[in-house]
């Protein structure tokens, strides 16, 4: 059964290697950028359904998200071979260099794919660029300093550990929580949200 299954993993692999390979890396991070922010918006909204009764589901919210992951994807692709190329690391020697990248990441890329985020999807729901731009300068701080709690420490893993090839991919696959986050600060509605059970109990208390 073991022997089983590493055959399995391994024809797996070897079948799913060409996609991590050439002109289809960028393809591979474009799609799995828009399809992992699909996706958080999935869990975020599937738990706003739960907790508000009379909500359903959007899928062109969630369509929004894919879109503006996608656009993202490329930005992700180039910049983290611009950083592979300009700081140049290779296993705890290059340690120097990997937080040299951590901190370059965490100052110019953060910021900027935040604000892309909130611009780009401001835009494609109608918001004027000064409605965007209002709600960018009341959610950016609280994003940046999630973000701050966040990333380093995955960065650090990633410019360590992982082959430069699968460095977006690594990301995608964290990201589906950070994306889950996102959403909800993206659709938050002001005021606690209270599931249906605990409004019972809280009913019956009074």
């Amino acid at each position: 059964m073991a022997q089983g299954g590493w055959r399995w993993v391994r024809g797996l692999w070897l079948a799913g290697r060409p996609l991590f390979q050439g002109r289809a890396l960028l393809l591979t991070n474009t799609l799995g950028c828009g399809a992992l922010m699909a996706a958080g918006d999935g869990a975020r909204q599937a738990w706003e359904i739960r907790v508000r009764p009379g909500q359903r589901v959007d899928p062109w919210r969630s369509a929004r998200m894919f879109a503006v992951g996608c656009s993202m994807g490329p930005c992700l692709h180039y910049w983290y071979l611009w950083l592979d190329r300009v700081l140049p690391a290779a296993g705890l020697r290059g340690l120097p260099n990997v937080l040299k990248k951590v901190l370059v990441d965490q100052l110019v890329a953060s910021p900027l794919l935040g604000a892309w985020y909130f611009l780009g999807i401001g835009c494609l729901e109608g918001q004027t660029l000064e409605e965007s731009h209002r709600e960018l300068r009341d959610k950016f701080w609280e994003f940046y300093k999630a973000d701050w709690c966040v990333w380093p420490a995955a960065q650090l893993v990633n410019f360590l550990f992982v082959p430069p090839q699968f460095r977006v991919t690594y990301i995608n696959c964290l990201t589906l929580g950070w994306d889950t986050y996102l959403s909800y600060l993206k659709y938050r509605i002001p005021g606690p949200l209270t599931p249906p059970g605990c409004m019972a109990l809280d009913s019956r208390a009074d």
